[in-house]
């Protein structure tokens, strides 16, 4: 579970949380502007509240009163954004494995050859960034994640760049991920469709407003 209860502030915006979230997909909508990407970026540790609480499972990440913070790289959550942010000059395989190879045997969930397999990207190994699709970006990028073994994966618009065609072939990969490896996501989009094809629980956002679940 995810428990949210904390308040962001920058200039004359102003971010609150309150919430448990307990679905497998969580799809976190709303109008731009809404601190939709903000809220990811409080639960991946890349910002810190003003006040409140944060924590995942039974491990509190954020907590003002104590003064826990948590950073990021402790907090092992795989992060998937709308570009994919490969590293351009390391090939497939290079970068699938660039979270892996800092995880110690015991931590490692998948080998790269499951992961392979579940996102059929085996023939993209040798090939760089440059050489991919926006389709196989994602699908390399959604790899690199699952690899690092996250208990948490947060999408931040993972399909939005891509045309319907493209998006119609990674959803599958999505059902996937969410069925053989029981991560739970936390999937931030404007496109409601997409959680509904995941069979998500959508949670609106707006005006920088994150209600109760």
């Amino acid at each position: 579970m995810l428990k949210l209860d904390f308040e962001f502030t920058r200039d004359a915006f102003t971010l609150r949380a309150r919430c448990a979230i307990t679905a497998p997909v969580t799809g976190i909508c709303g109008p731009s502007g809404a601190g939709k990407s903000t809220l990811l970026a409080h639960v991946a540790g890349l910002l810190k509240p003003a006040r409140g609480t944060i924590s995942f499972g039974e491990r509190t990440l954020f907590d003002s009163r104590t003064r826990v913070f948590v950073p990021a790289h402790h907090r092992h959550f795989g992060l998937v954004f709308q570009d994919g942010q490969l590293f351009p000059h390391l090939s497939v395989r290079a970068n699938l494995v660039y979270g892996q190879k800092h995880l110690a045997p015991a931590q490692q969930r998948f080998d790269l050859q499951t992961v392979l397999d579940l996102l059929e990207i085996g023939p993209l190994l040798e090939r760089r960034p440059g050489q991919l699709s926006g389709g196989e970006r994602q699908r390399v990028a959604l790899g690199r994640a699952l690899l690092y073994s996250p208990r948490l994966l947060l999408l931040d618009e993972p399909l939005s760049a891509l045309d319907r065609r493209l998006k119609e072939q990674i959803l599958p990969f999505l059902r996937r991920i969410r069925d053989e490896t029981r991560i739970p996501m936390l999937y931030v989009t404007h496109a409601r469709e997409e959680i509904v094809a995941l069979d998500g629980e959508i949670v609106e956002m707006e005006a920088g407003m994150l209600p109760a679940v």
